[in-house]
């Protein structure tokens, strides 16, 4: 399947393209380093919102056109009528559009892989952070540039830098917005990985497709048991553990796992 937008290069688009069971979702601007326009932010909201209820997907992968991965929120495209906007519009707006955009790459059930060259800066950065997995060029640079516009940091930064790379780290990118790069990044614990750019596209493909063969719905609960018990103690995220090993007991996965097992073969998961 592709979907490809018919939108000028000028304005972006987002690419659609599903092989398989993987969804791959291109962010198409590199005149502006793949900074996202509001419509852009609601075709990635759109394209992750009907991948969630897709029972034929297995993993998501986004990643940028050109050389870098994605600049952030193009905020003279936001504001390109001139006018100021109103009392409470970034309260209004933003909840539906960019935080929803992170919250959806963090909840699905699907895996998430980013791929990241280049520049990874803003929102753009926080949508790496935000994945499951991020593969990175280890010349990419990663950067929070908030402070240093003038303005506090958003899109979920705050909350994913402490819980990713501790709270010094954290403040060293978002208070003194130091720009970290693909190797420190993934020294950090930042990222899952960070290669050599030409072995970029190899190591993120088998990785997308290692976790197109798991058994799906275990990780996606798994993945929401992480999340969740993140902020649980610790009875609660053993009874937590208890409901999601319910529901997995219950798949045609688990069973092909122990046929698997049996039988001492590698198991050919089905997404079911």
């Amino acid at each position: 399947m592709s979907d490809k937008s018919q939108n000028p290069p000028s304005e972006g688009a987002v690419h659609r393209d599903q092989d398989g069971p993987v969804l791959r979702l291109t962010i198409d601007r590199p005149a502006r380093r793949n900074a996202l326009t509001p419509a852009m932010a609601t075709e990635l909201i759109d394209a992750l919102t009907t991948a969630a209820t897709d029972e034929s997907l297995r993993v998501v992968h986004i990643r940028g056109a050109g050389a870098d991965f994605c600049a952030g929120v193009d905020w003279v495209a936001t504001n390109n009528d001139g006018r100021r906007p109103r009392t409470g519009d970034l309260v209004r707006r933003i909840p539906h559009t960019a935080n929803r955009l992170i919250e959806l790459v963090h909840t699905i059930h699907l895996p998430v892989v980013c791929t990241v060259r280049g520049w990874a800066a803003g929102m753009g950065c926080n949508l790496a952070l935000a994945a499951d997995f991020t593969v990175a060029a280890r010349d990419a640079m990663f950067w929070e540039p908030f402070l240093s516009r003038g303005f506090s940091p958003d899109t979920g930064s705050t909350w994913l830098l402490p819980r990713l790379v501790g709270l010094a780290r954290a403040k060293r990118m978002l208070l003194l917005g130091e720009k970290v790069g693909g190797s420190e990044a993934a020294g950090w614990g930042l990222i899952h990985e960070a290669v050599d750019p030409g072995d970029l596209d190899r190591h993120s493909a088998e990785l997308v497709n290692r976790l197109a063969a798991a058994p799906t719905v275990a990780l996606g609960l798994s993945k929401q048991a992480v999340h969740d018990n993140l902020d649980a103690s610790l009875s609660q995220a053993l009874t937590h553990e208890l409901l999601t090993l319910e529901l997995a007991c219950r798949t045609a996965d688990f069973k092909e796992g122990l046929a698997a097992f049996r039988e001492r073969r590698d198991p050919e998961f089905r997404g079911r």
